[in-house]
């Protein structure tokens, strides 16, 4: 790695400790006390703080190259929103996944109307550069102004059983949410779910469609990744 722009330049510990610290807990549902503890089972002293730090900083480095390195995903967008209470106040989380079920997006919003739907479909075009071929929602009426508007060629669905993939999407969420107890913001919820969702993709690998060899090797490769964009020398 180049050392002018080396991002661990100036920490005290090693980029093999921030990256496994990271990993741990943006892939796993643990607190910064749980990965605190797991680090000093392997000599390790580091603050749940410092943890806390590295996540934020790191967690967005890794997650922008780990996007910058995805294909293109699928041309089936399948959207959902649910609900987040956050201190006493409701807020809706906006998420869209491919056929495959990879993320494509989220957002957080105070609101679930047409303006929010249209604003969230904004967002997806831009990160996207791409346009869907089918768009899938359930009936909620907000979705069909803004799709008739922004994505005019793609044929939209609107049935409430042909979008389980996206609600199937929101479970890793709802996890984590009760394990954080909840979350403390808006931005904090953006924040972290911005990051958790390209982590999540990135090491999920479908069990019940790869042999035990198969799924070795694409874990072996995936773990290889995400060395690389840490930049630091992969054990596998």
């Amino acid at each position: 790695m180049n050392t002018t722009s080396n991002p661990y330049r100036g920490y005290r510990f090693p980029a093999a400790v921030i990256s496994h610290c990271v990993w741990l807990y943006y892939r796993f549902a643990l607190s910064f006390r749980d990965v605190q503890e797991l680090m000093a089972e392997r000599g390790v002293d580091v603050s749940h703080e410092t943890i806390r730090a590295w996540c934020e900083k790191f967690g967005r480095l890794y997650a922008k190259r780990l996007r910058a390195r995805r294909d293109r995903l699928g041309d089936r967008w399948h959207l959902d929103e649910v609900f987040l209470k956050i201190n006493g106040r409701m807020q809706y989380l906006w998420r869209a996944v491919d056929q495959d079920g990879s993320v494509l997006d989220v957002l957080v919003q105070p609101k679930r109307d047409k303006r929010a739907a249209a604003k969230f479909f904004r967002k997806l075009l831009k990160g996207q550069a791409y346009a869907p071929r089918v768009v899938v929602t359930d009936r909620f009426p907000s979705y069909r102004a803004p799709c008739a508007e922004l994505v005019s060629g793609a044929t939209h669905v609107r049935d409430r059983h042909a979008n389980n993939r996206a609600e199937n999407s929101h479970l890793p969420t709802r996890l984590r949410e009760r394990r954080m107890r909840r979350f403390k913001s808006s931005v904090h919820a953006q924040r972290f779910l911005s990051i958790f969702g390209i982590v999540h993709d990135h090491f999920s690998v479908s069990r019940h469609a790869l042999s035990a060899m198969s799924r070795r090797d694409a874990w072996r490769r995936r773990l290889g990744q995400w060395c690389d964009i840490a930049g630091i020398a992969s054990s596998t």
